[in-house]
């Protein structure tokens, strides 16, 4: 499935917002997203690479996902400046070429909107970090609000995912986490917007843990 996704107009729109949105202060909130890792550490969804320059200096890898060919080429061009080893691999986050356990933490930044299967992508997750390890996640989800979010489930089953991306505005990110088995130990939510044209969005930031399962069976893949 590697090489499969392909959304070079967004690709760029997407570029072009997110280094806005960095100045409106979501380079703040990469940094508090990242603060305090350590060790090999797997980002899915890297997009352009902007998480790259947050990264603390106890982290000795980073491998960043990004199966996007646009974005790909970006984030290499990060990875070049990162303060940090980070390596670009185009992978799917449903699909993680890597054997069980051996990364220290994982990461998630502005990406579970967009996966298509976000289950399997979360089991991955949790089948490649260690048996105690992290996943540091910060993402939009859907608003607390039943008005607003009606509105999100109609627009991610219309038009909305086709123009961004794949995105869906209405999904209940935090409530995946933990049926993929991680407790999660730290949240944050606050809204958040790109005027004039993104809509407003609630955000959630913070710490999850992976916990032990029973029914967790081995699913060793190769080693990229």
């Amino acid at each position: 499935m590697a090489g499969k996704v392909d959304h070079p107009l967004f690709a760029r729109l997407y570029a072009g917002q997110s280094q806005k949105a960095e100045a409106l202060g979501l380079a703040a909130r990469r940094a508090k997203l990242l603060d305090g890792l350590a060790g090999r550490v797997l980002e899915i969804g890297a997009g352009n690479g902007l998480n790259f320059s947050h990264y603390p200096a106890r982290v000795t890898e980073v491998v960043a996902v990004e199966p996007e060919r646009n974005l790909r080429e970006l984030a290499i061009q990060a990875a070049g400046s990162a303060p940090v080893p980070v390596r670009v691999v185009d992978a799917l986050a449903e699909e993680l070429p890597f054997e069980d356990g051996v990364f220290d933490a994982a990461v998630a930044s502005l990406v579970l909107c967009s996966i298509g299967d976000v289950a399997a992508a979360l089991d991955e997750l949790r089948r490649v970090v260690r048996h105690d390890g992290e996943l540091r996640f910060f993402e939009h989800v859907a608003s607390e609000r039943r008005v607003v979010r009606s509105l999100q489930r109609a627009a991610d089953a219309t038009l909305w995912p086709r123009v961004a991306g794949g995105c869906h505005l209405a999904r209940d990110t935090a409530r995946l986490i933990e049926d993929a088995g991680f407790a999660i130990e730290r949240c944050e939510r606050f809204s958040f917007r790109i005027p004039p044209l993104d809509p407003p969005k609630r955000h959630i930031l913070g710490i999850a843990r992976k916990i032990a399962r029973d029914d967790q069976a081995p699913r060793s893949r190769r080693l990229t």
